[in-house]
């Protein structure tokens, strides 16, 4: 696998070494073992999966102590934009991100350590996401930002009329209003 450092320490792009065939493909797509020979020790306990349509913006979410998550995230089917928000007090790129576009094509992956708050939009219709959590979820440790906050100025890749929002996330703060807990 190839792990390549975004321009925010910690985030992390992973390619894993993809073997195809006249069947099609295989690839590890997480190997405990090969994590911590990359110094990667995350202790994943949890795996996700969210099924979206296109233009549906989940985020930004993130789990405060003593629920806090790092996430490692993939797309199996479809296409996304993902987003990693820097909330970590005192880091040199607070209230900074970076995006990268995930696919089934792609394969790539996305580590996105504790501290950042994390959202994705949909690109293509019958997209499958699916993560990998070292924290459960609890509903009283959920914090966000909205998605389309100008402080942070992301350009999701949807225009916001098209954009599908929760409720949840239609009613979240803005980054400058935010208390980072972390």
């Amino acid at each position: 696998m190839k792990i390549t450092e975004t321009s925010i320490k910690g985030l992390l792009i992973i390619e894993p070494r993809v073997f195809p065939d006249g069947r099609g493909y295989f690839f590890e797509s997480y190997s405990k073992a090969k994590f911590a020979d990359a110094g990667i020790t995350i202790d994943f306990i949890q795996d996700n999966q969210s099924f979206s349509h296109k233009g549906a913006i989940r985020g930004l979410h993130a789990q405060t102590a003593p629920y806090a998550q790092a996430k490692l995230v993939r797309v199996i089917q479809g296409r996304v934009l993902d987003v990693a928000v820097d909330a970590r007090k005192g880091s040199p790129t607070y209230g900074k991100y970076e995006t990268i576009e995930l696919s089934g094509d792609n394969q790539l992956q996305f580590l996105i350590p504790e501290g950042f708050l994390h959202g994705f939009a949909t690109l293509e219709d019958n997209t499958i996401f699916t993560y990998k959590v070292n924290g459960y979820y609890s509903k009283e440790c959920e914090v966000g930002v909205k998605w389309n906050d100008s402080t942070l100025g992301i350009n999701w890749g949807i225009a916001e009329q098209n954009a599908i929002i929760s409720p949840k996330d239609m009613v979240l703060p803005g980054f400058n209003e935010f208390v980072s807990p972390f």
